[in-house]
């Protein structure tokens, strides 16, 4: 992931007054008008899929210049805003034909952090809020008991959980108050620390949170929750990519913890809602330029999208879908080589397990492939007993029944990761193909017990966990017929163009150093190892160098 450029990090300065929500709390009803750097990428979506008229629960954001304040001052700036939220909700209740707090409707509402770049799973959210004993009544008489008793449960978990270590107040709007706070505080939890100087983001930029009104995946018919990427961002396939999870409710599917469907279940249950999702997918597509990952509510056979960003994607699929786009007219030749990092291109030239190889080790799981690659080294169990043995120089295998946002530290020391429940829109999944780690999840109960000490191999390919540590052979970029296409595009356009061979002054590496001393000396062409890491390098530091 890159750095953002100096004009868009953190967010813009702004007093916060009473009754001014210009640049504090905003309206996300597609005619927000504000960067993403200010409303962050979750509001930002939401308000792109409310202006193009899509089914969206209403929403509005208070901005990443009320998250940055408040990490500074707490109280005065809630305090500050708080009229202002106050009114949004009144508006929610409006947009909605519901009340907070209150039956005969009542109105639930999700908060959710949303910061400028994505970081899944890696700050709070709380769903469900503003259920009391008069609210989980309201909900028996309106729709059953068992959902009602459901909803207050999951509430009530997550919020002792993320919130406070005792049960919620009944004062819906001091629910309220308590998980923004929450959320904000998260940008500055270890886990999102480790994640953002993993990736070198800006520490400044703080959070916006979203508040949204809540629809109900956890009924009995016709319901239920997931998440589609509208091609596949493992494999870079041309073709939707998704899970679905009848009878639950988002968290449900991104946490691991349950065992989902693949998204073609819903085109049978569904085929109306699975249309107008795909529907959906291929607009927003178009809109970004990008493919996108959407999470989505079926309640009661209506559609309902809550987000939609770019999809997070190994480097596999990075290279594919960048060509693909490109084919498509949807970017030109910059863009395509800016959707393509150094990093991409080297984990793809990483030595790989050659099929004779495989099939002679025994085969200890099998799950779904979720970040290709392989990886080998001993099995951990334990995050700090993997930290500690990456920490003496050993490769590290990290195998959990599922990650959990704050096993961050152990993925990121990890060089494969493996879990025992989740499909490809867990945690595990999800953060494991940004962070660029091997990974296979969903490899049954019982697994985490059996690989504990092991020396094993994971393959990302092929979804397996084979015993030893097997030989790898390398590749070079010429065997790859999208790299080799990814190079010519390169050569026409990078100020530094790299050759495999020819009589041309020679660059030892591809290191930043090297390359931009061959910028420096004004070569034109050089000759490289690895031709396409290195134009690449050069366009990225020629785009930094630029004004």
């Amino acid at each position: 992931m890159q750095r953002l450029p100096k004009s868009t990090r953190g967010c813009t300065t702004t007093r916060i007054a009473r009754g001014t929500t210009g640049h504090t709390v905003v309206l996300l009803d597609g005619e927000a008008q504000h960067p993403r750097a200010l409303l962050g990428n979750k509001g930002h979506g939401i308000d792109a899929m409310r202006r193009h008229k899509l089914p969206v629960p209403p929403a509005f954001c208070i901005t990443t210049d009320v998250g940055v304040r408040y990490l500074a001052e707490p109280g005065p700036t809630i305090d500050a805003i708080w009229h202002d939220v106050v009114d949004r909700m009144n508006w929610l209740e409006a947009e909605t034909s519901r009340t907070f707090g209150k039956g005969p409707r009542p109105l639930l509402v999700s908060v959710r952090s949303g910061a400028t770049e994505s970081m899944p799973g890696m700050m709070d959210t709380i769903l469900d809020l503003g259920v009391n004993d008069a609210v989980e009544q309201a909900l028996a008489a309106q729709r059953s008991p068992e959902f009602a008793r459901d909803t207050r449960r999951r509430f009530t978990r997550m919020y002792r959980r993320i919130v406070a270590g005792t049960d919620p107040a009944e004062d819906p709007y001091a629910q309220l108050r308590a998980s923004i706070e929450a959320v904000f505080a998260s940008w500055n939890s270890p886990r999102a620390a480790a994640y953002r100087a993993h990736c070198g983001l800006d520490d400044q930029g703080g959070t916006a949170v979203v508040v949204q009104a809540m629809v109900f995946g956890n009924q009995a018919k016709d319901s239920g929750a997931g998440v589609l990427s509208s091609r596949n961002p493992i494999t870079g396939a041309h073709e939707p990519f998704g899970e679905w999870l009848p009878g639950g409710q988002g968290d449900d599917v991104v946490s691991g913890l349950v065992d989902v469907e693949p998204i073609t279940a819903l085109r049978d249950e569904q085929p109306g809602v699975y249309d107008e999702l795909i529907d959906a997918a291929r607009s927003l597509e178009r809109l970004a330029c990008d493919v996108q990952e959407i999470e989505f509510t079926v309640e009661d056979g209506k559609l309902w999208l809550l987000q939609t960003r770019a999809a997070e994607r190994s480097a596999q699929a990075a290279v594919r879908l960048a060509l693909q786009l490109r084919d498509e007219g949807l970017i030109d030749d910059d863009e395509t080589l800016r959707r393509v990092t150094p990093a991409h291109v080297e984990t793809l030239l990483l030595p790989a397990l050659q099929p004779e190889t495989r099939l002679a080790a025994p085969l200890l799981a099998k799950g779904l492939p979720a970040c290709p690659g392989v990886a080998a080294g001993t099995a951990f169990t334990d995050v700090d007993r993997a930290l500690d043995a990456a920490d003496r120089g050993e490769q590290v295998i990290l195998v959990r029944d599922h990650t959990r946002p704050e096993d961050v530290s152990g993925m990121l020391a990890a060089q494969g990761i493996v879990t025992e429940v989740g499909g490809a829109a867990s945690h595990a999944a999800v953060v494991s193909r940004e962070l660029g780690r091997v990974a296979v999840v969903g490899c049954g109960q019982g697994v985490a017990t059996s690989l504990a000490g092991r020396q094993v191999t994971v393959d990302g390919y092929e979804g397996e966990v084979r015993e030893g540590n097997l030989r790898l052979s390398a590749w070079s970029e010429d065997d790859t017929p999208e790299l080799c296409e990814l190079a010519d595009i390169a050569r026409r356009i990078s100020p530094l163009r790299a050759h495999a061979a020819g009589d041309f002054p020679r660059l030892d590496d591809h290191s930043e150093a090297a390359v931009r001393a061959a910028l420096t000396a004004r070569h034109g062409d050089v000759v490289s190892a690895t031709p396409l890491i290195t134009m690449l390098t050069a366009l990225r530091l020629t785009g930094q160098d630029a004004p």
